[in-house]
């Protein structure tokens, strides 16, 4: 029978979509690159996803996240992100959790529940949480690299954490896991070389923040306030979803 599914049916198969279909996912950072994997999740027909960010979208997320429009900034990301799922498939099943993830309350979190677990977010000391956690369980994950102040959409790879070059988040991502003796993580990184911010204080977000009343973390108390546009995060989030959807449905032309 024809169904919204029915063009990804063809590329994967009865026993892909069925895998979809059953299949849990948590997506870590719904923002510019986690909200496009999301939107790409959802359209393919996994059956449930866990979302996790505990901010609210601010005006500036417009420029590059999914569910950021005029109507939705002061919202939090994840219930808004939800809407948008299940008016995509009403059938899916979205879990909602106001979280950033940091090692002081991962013990929260069972991540041994998922079939896949995605890492969006910005901080380096959840990265690794998410990483080490995810090996000890065996859940897949995918973590996503530096996206800011970048422009070539076309520059991202996939590859093994230990096979990354020139990206410093990498560096820094590979110095600690060897440490903490992880011997691999599959990640989406570019090599292209992070521009400098052309800031200006008139209208820099360190200075003139607009973020929604009530956010523990604003701009002001930023180090750095990465620049950003519509088409790097989105292509490393759908990259990001397409290398889950072939994991899980183990489908791979």
């Amino acid at each position: 029978m024809i169904n919204q599914f029915s063009r990804t049916r063809l590329m994967l198969g009865e026993a892909g979509m069925q895998k979809l279909f059953t299949s849990r996912v948590a997506i870590f950072g719904i923002g510019g690159v986690g909200g496009f994997a999301v939107e790409a999740l959802a359209r393919s027909g996994v059956g449930t996803l866990d979302l996790f960010d505990d901010d609210k979208i601010c005006l500036t997320n417009l420029n590059r996240q999914l569910h950021a429009t005029h109507s939705t900034v002061g919202l939090y990301k994840v219930d808004v992100a939800k809407q948008r799922v299940l008016e995509i498939n009403p059938e899916a099943q979205v879990n909602t959790h106001r979280l950033f993830y940091l090692p002081e309350n991962a013990g929260q979190v069972d991540l041994a529940q998922y079939d896949y677990v995605i890492d969006a977010i910005d901080t380096m000391s959840g990265k690794l949480e998410l990483a080490v956690r995810t090996h000890a369980c065996g859940t897949p994950i995918i973590s996503c690299m530096g996206a800011g102040n970048k422009l070539d959409a076309s520059a991202f790879e996939v590859a093994d954490i230990y096979e990354t070059s020139v990206c410093p988040l990498a560096k820094i991502m590979r110095q600690e896991l060897r440490k903490r003796e992880i011997p691999k993580l599959k990640v989406v990184y570019s090599k292209e070389p992070a521009a400098a911010p052309k800031e200006d204080m008139r209208s820099s977000c360190k200075a003139n923040c607009v973020c929604p009343p009530g956010m523990a973390r604003n701009c002001t108390n930023r180090r750095q306030i990465p620049g950003s546009n519509a088409f790097v995060p989105s292509a490393a989030g759908l990259i990001i979803a397409g290398e889950v959807i072939k994991d899980l449905t183990g489908v791979d032309r």
